[in-house]
């Protein structure tokens, strides 16, 4: 039997990484075999290249650099971690995965989404999730959750409010165009309502025999254009 991929996906201090850590628990509570996995990182090659990406250090780091790597990291991180984890009937819940780059390159950088296209299959293989979860907050409630963390902020998390409104608003547009396989939740619920929504969602699906070999989910209407 063929497992399950969902993504949980969102601004950050969205609340994605708490709702893949209850997912997780209760999947496992009931029996299942999960994986929880993170974009850029997943295994140690990608982790590395996490690294680069996020450092503070790399403020100099170009849009296209970005891009690439991340591409780099997700086509290790399918290809050792989730393609095989799914290919022995594991439940991989991953925080963050194609979306991401659609929103915070596409969006938030304005990296043409047709080029965004085509690098996303190559460094997928052409997997897509059975399901994306996108946690919906505004921009300001974001940054009071990230100043509330008290930690050094990664390099994107510096990013301004204009990036992050854009980044946003790219997620909404998004989950508009492919309802059927994204699902737009308001974050602002408390966290065992989301909870108890995203699992309403999965189960569905995990007790269903997977169709194909999960590749799949045409992309929305937005990335048939070079421009945005």
């Amino acid at each position: 039997m063929a497992g399950r991929f969902f993504v949980f996906d969102g601004i950050d201090g969205c609340g994605k990484s708490t709702q893949i850590a209850m997912a997780a628990r209760r999947l496992t509570g009931e029996g299942y075999d999960v994986v929880s996995t993170r974009e850029p990182g997943g295994t140690p090659i990608a982790e590395k290249i996490r690294s680069i990406i996020l450092s503070p250090d790399n403020q100099e780091m170009v849009p296209e650099c970005e891009l690439l790597l991340y591409g780099a990291a997700r086509g290790q991180h399918v290809r050792e971690k989730i393609a095989p984890a799914l290919a022995r009937g594991t439940i991989v819940l991953c925080d963050r995965f194609d979306l991401a780059t659609f929103a915070y390159q596409g969006y938030g950088r304005s990296i043409p989404l047709e080029l965004l296209k085509r690098i996303s299959a190559i460094a997928t293989g052409g997997r897509t999730p059975d399901l994306t979860f996108i946690f919906d907050i505004p921009v300001a409630t974001a940054f009071r959750r990230l100043s509330a963390m008290n930690k050094t902020h990664d390099r994107l998390e510096r990013e301004d409010v204009s990036f992050f409104t854009r980044v946003a608003d790219g997620f909404r547009t998004l989950a508009a165009e492919d309802p059927a396989h994204i699902v737009l939740l308001d974050a602002e619920q408390s966290a065992e309502e989301l909870g108890e929504t995203v699992y309403s969602r999965m189960i569905p699906l995990i007790k269903t025999e997977p169709q194909g070999s999960g590749f799949r989910r045409p992309k929305p209407n937005s990335l048939q254009s070079n421009s945005l």
